[in-house]
């Protein structure tokens, strides 16, 4: 069984004291072959980078993540398209996208700052780490206006059936992460039961999104074998069938 967690934060579980070696080791031992880390911002770029040299099974994303939109984010795009220039060796822009959850006093920089990373994916081909909170509308609207060559992810998937629909629309996949693992979880259980199984992808977030039953600790990457398990008892296909057009779908985006 070979995993991809398309969305792992190293470098944050590095400040939670987490052993990237030990980490990784497990991850491994839980047939999880490749590791996507995301970029935040400038500020962590090259760190996720010198891991991805370092470990043959981790990947980065260069991008601006919402939350971290700030008065210096035109210059840092204007960084990373230098560095796109000279061929960087990231798989992906982002993680980029709206995040209006603590509300939208700067939403037009926030538009701006993601309207030109997806400027970016469009010129160098590239899909996108989508992020999202209480701007799912405008990110639609977004979307259609830069419509994605390479499509994406729509990381972190929480919703109904007919919102997820709308990002297949948009020719994204979803990211499957641990809110499937909750009971409680029904509308997005509900949703990820009846979506197409080809637009679906696995990821931990870690080390944020715990799992049901380890609520309180950081998440791992070595727990998408949780998410993959509770993805299996939701659907009605085999488990042989899942973890094939898994591993296609993540061929088919990011190769």
């Amino acid at each position: 069984m070979c995993l991809f967690d398309t969305h792992c934060h190293l470098d944050l579980m590095v400040q939670k004291g987490i052993d990237i070696d030990t980490a990784l080791q497990q991850a491994s031992k839980a047939g999880v072959e490749r590791i996507l880390v995301p970029g935040i911002d400038a500020s962590n770029w090259n760190v996720i980078q010198q891991y991805s040299h370092k470990y043959p099974m981790v990947d980065w994303a260069m991008g601006i993540h919402p939350m971290f939109v700030s008065e210096h984010s035109i210059e840092h795009i204007k960084q990373m398209k230098t560095r796109l220039e000279r061929g960087e060796d990231c798989i992906a822009i982002g993680e980029c996208g709206l995040d209006f959850y603590h509300g939208r006093d700067n939403q037009a920089l926030q538009v701006s700052v993601l309207i030109e990373q997806l400027k970016l994916a469009q010129h160098y081909h590239l899909p996108v780490l989508l992020h999202v909170r209480k701007a799912h509308q405008e990110l639609i609207q977004v979307l259609k206006q830069y419509p994605l060559p390479r499509g994406g992810v729509l990381h972190g998937f929480t919703g109904s059936y007919e919102q997820g629909m709308q990002y297949i629309e948009q020719g994204l996949f979803l990211g499957i992460g641990g809110s499937i693992t909750y009971e409680r979880a029904k509308k997005t259980r509900n949703a990820v039961a009846r979506l197409p199984l080809d637009k679906l992808l696995l990821e931990t977030d870690a080390p944020d999104m715990p799992l049901n039953g380890y609520q309180g600790l950081p998440n791992q990457p070595k727990f998408i074998k949780n998410v993959l398990s509770s993805l299996i008892l939701l659907r009605n296909e085999s488990e042989q069938t899942i973890t094939l057009k898994l591993s296609e779908s993540v061929v088919s985006l990011f190769e």
